[in-house]
């Protein structure tokens, strides 16, 4: 397990990897602790904070079907096991709750650096920050290529740029609206059905996005967690394999259900995709560096 490497030239680092577990987990291996205590804090400075709300109504103005969903907050995370005992290595995950109007408003915010606090704690660092958890997959096809989608130029977000196959895990899937009373029991199967969404939500992106079938793909491995520098973006990764050839996925995209964020889909060689990485947002290129890192473990193993 690696954390905390920031990659990219020497000015400005595209990346920040937070969190690498180059074996790759299992669902069983990854837990999730989901708390009020995880969700973000309100800015001191009053103009600050008052810009959120200013920032989505002019969004609304201009985009009436902007919609506010629930998200799923990263506040960090905690690791045991692994190399040098006799336990395997096991990550339990940090989340709180945000939503789509706190992220544009402070993300994505032109004033984002303002709300950031100078600390090496990440999670101190981002506490004034919505910072949704999004998450990618990298897909290896029985030709042993990778899926790359080009974004198209409508979306808000990195208009025309490569990704990884993704989204977000979602509150509602599990119905998460808020942080409820609940009893111990009661609150120990939302959040072992939380932690099982995690390695859900990123199935059903992939089926959604690249039109694949569910029964093609390989149970996901979680690789680790890279934030884009840019707007501190933390997105988890996993890796999936597809029983199907990159031509025949080729084929299944342009039927497939969520047509609208990407235009093109790219079965790329690894050569490929040190070009491609190249002109991905910084927490795909991240994504893109856990994988690499999985390779190399794999090959010293």
């Amino acid at each position: 397990m690696k954390a905390n490497m920031e990659i990219g030239n020497q000015d400005q680092p595209a990346f920040k990897i937070l969190l690498s577990c180059p074996t790759g987990l299992s669902s069983s291996q990854v837990s999730v602790d989901f708390g009020q205590v995880y969700d973000r804090i309100p800015h001191p400075d009053v103009n600050l904070e008052n810009s959120i709300s200013e920032i989505w109504d002019q969004r609304v103005q201009k985009n009436a079907s902007l919609f506010n969903g629930l998200k799923f907050r990263y506040g960090g995370y905690s690791f045991s096991g692994g190399a040098g005992t006799d336990q395997e290595p096991h990550v339990c995950l940090h989340l709180g709750l945000t939503d789509y109007r706190t992220f544009v408003g402070t993300n994505l915010n032109p004033l984002w650096e303002r709300f950031l606090l100078p600390s090496e704690d990440d999670f101190r660092q981002c506490q004034h920050t919505s910072s949704p958890l999004g998450n990618g997959a990298v897909i290896e096809t029985s030709d042993k290529k990778i899926i790359v989608l080009q974004r198209s130029k409508n979306v808000g977000e990195f208009p025309g740029h490569y990704v990884f196959p993704g989204g977000h895990p979602e509150p509602e899937e599990i119905g998460i609206s808020s942080h409820d009373n609940r009893d111990d029991n009661s609150h120990q199967i939302m959040k072992e059905k939380l932690s099982q969404e995690m390695f859900d939500s990123i199935t059903r992106e992939v089926v959604e996005e690249i039109g694949v079938p569910a029964d093609s793909l390989t149970k996901p491995a979680f690789i680790g967690i890279s934030r884009r520098v840019l707007n501190v973006r933390p997105t988890a990764f996993f890796f999936m394999t597809c029983s199907l050839q990159s031509m025949e996925i080729q084929q299944l995209y342009h039927s497939a259900a969520d047509g609208y964020e990407s235009t093109q889909l790219y079965a790329a060689s690894m050569d490929d995709l040190e070009s491609m990485a190249k002109k991905m947002p910084g927490c795909h290129q991240g994504g893109f560096a856990l994988f690499k890192l999985m390779i190399d473990a794999a090959k010293d193993a």
